[in-house]
């Protein structure tokens, strides 16, 4: 079941993610440290109603934040459709002990058909460089991979945006 978080929830998914960058970090991907993600974006997410949690067998497995608002680091990168109405995905987590069963394509399809169903042109996320797997599930997605952004307090490897035309 997917639906929008609760604010009470918000320390789950600081868990959830604090366990995804100690699993990513044993796997040699330095992506989330302990200064990001934190309860600030969070809360943002909460606070502009973007943020989606999912549950399987009744446990809270895994979250997305569907955004429509573009932050600045996105505006070097020459995107494929022009600025109009874009959803942005970020902080997208699937807990360790859940992995690998479909989950994160499930937050992917909720994500792009809440686009589609809102108008969207299209959706847009980045993804770490040195994390392939990653990379390969949002290719396989069909999204184009169209240039590096740099986020300094997480690593000084870049990361690779994507768009996908809805």
């Amino acid at each position: 079941m997917i639906r929008k978080a609760k604010a009470s929830e918000i320390v789950q998914l600081i868990s959830i993610t604090k366990s995804c960058a100690a699993h990513m970090i044993a796997n040699d991907i330095y992506q989330w440290n302990e200064s990001y993600p934190n309860i600030t974006a969070f809360e943002q997410d909460f606070n502009r109603g973007e943020l989606y949690v999912l549950y399987a067998q009744n446990t809270l497995v895994g979250c997305i934040t569907i955004s429509s608002v573009k932050d600045s680091e996105y505006d070097a990168i020459s995107w494929l459709t022009q600025d109009t109405k874009h959803y942005y995905i970020h902080r997208l987590a699937i807990s360790p002990a859940f992995q690998k069963q479909g989950h994160a394509r499930t937050l992917m399809d909720f994500a792009e058909s809440f686009a589609k169903s809102n108008a969207g042109v299209s959706v847009r996320l980045d993804t770490f460089s040195q994390n392939k797997r990653n990379q390969r599930f949002y290719e396989n997605r069909g999204y184009q991979p169209l240039g590096n952004i740099y986020f300094p307090k997480q690593s000084q490897d870049p990361f690779y945006c994507y768009e996908l035309i809805l």
